[in-house]
């Protein structure tokens, strides 16, 4: 059976898909938590129906033993994107997303510590780097709009359980991308709904019809479709270039926030931008390259 879309094209469609996200957010007048378990919902939902339509059963037998680790990923995948939503209300999207793609630089830190690898003088470098951009970033958040420091904060409290995903899920093997994600789904839904009834409940009566329109995009297309598009593309690119083409993402984020939203930014952190994302897609493009799962 020939393949109907080129793999490039569709992760470059997937990462244009998540760079649009937080214009959307914006939209939907519902607390983090309650957007969150939505697209959750929606997300598991589309999966659900992509994974019945091309027969790809999900391997029980076989992730039974991950099961545990499933669940806490998922709980962090949940929460991570409640603080990136915060993140969106205190500070530009510019902003939210550079603080937010520090995450491959936590990774990169904390894998020697966990399997026992040496710390090349590449990812010292790259480290050094990228923390010299965030501090930039943070700098000139401290003096620009008070909420923005809050708006960082939330950002990279949203790296930090960005990162744990990905960490975690180096543990769980013999599970396909998009089966896992799918599981994490169901495993955030699970955690999600009791925290949603507790702090608040539901409020999707408040929403209007251009609330509602943006739910439905946020669920389907921007996590849905593009997670459908992600893993479907991994599976036929190499690491090296499925880490170039990435990071669209954060590029289309910073490109919305200044031309469409309308939003400043320094050229401090715009330089800082650079440093985070220059270096840390030059780890990514390492000899030995990682795929990760994107949030």
């Amino acid at each position: 059976m020939k393949k109907t879309m080129n793999p490039r094209l569709m992760l470059i469609a997937a990462m244009a898909i998540f760079g649009t996200l937080a214009p959307f957010v914006r939209k939907i007048g519902v607390s983090s938590g309650e957007l969150a378990l939505y697209r959750a919902i929606l997300a598991a939902v589309l999966i659900g129906l992509f994974l019945l339509v091309t027969g790809q059963r999900i391997p029980f037998a076989r992730i039974r033993k991950g099961a545990p680790l499933l669940l806490v990923s998922g709980m962090a995948m949940g929460f991570n994107w409640i603080l990136l939503f915060e993140a969106y209300k205190y500070t530009t999207v510019s902003v939210a997303t550079l603080s937010y793609y520090f995450a491959p630089v936590i990774v990169m830190v904390v894998c020697p510590l966990l399997f026992r690898e040496k710390l090349t003088g590449r990812q010292i470098l790259c480290f050094a780097a990228a923390t010299a951009g965030l501090v930039m970033i943070t700098g000139a958040g401290m003096k620009g709009e008070g909420t923005d420091l809050i708006g960082i904060l939330f950002g990279l409290g949203a790296a930090v359980l960005y990162a744990t995903v990905i960490l975690l899920n180096k543990f769980i093997r013999n599970v396909e991308g998009i089966h896992r994600t799918f599981l994490q789904f169901i495993a955030a839904i699970a955690v999600l709904l009791p925290y949603v009834i507790f702090t608040g409940g539901f409020t999707l009566g408040t929403l209007d019809p251009a609330g509602w329109l943006s739910l439905l995009l946020v669920g389907l297309v921007h996590s849905g479709i593009a997670y459908c598009l992600y893993f479907s593309a991994l599976k036929e690119l190499p690491g090296q270039k499925a880490a170039i083409l990435s990071y669209i993402d954060p590029l289309v984020a910073v490109i919305i926030s200044v031309t469409v939203l309308d939003e400043k930014i320094t050229l401090l952190q715009i330089i800082g931008g650079v440093l985070i994302l220059g270096f840390t897609l030059w780890n990514e493009i390492a000899p030995e390259p990682k795929n990760q799962l994107k949030a």
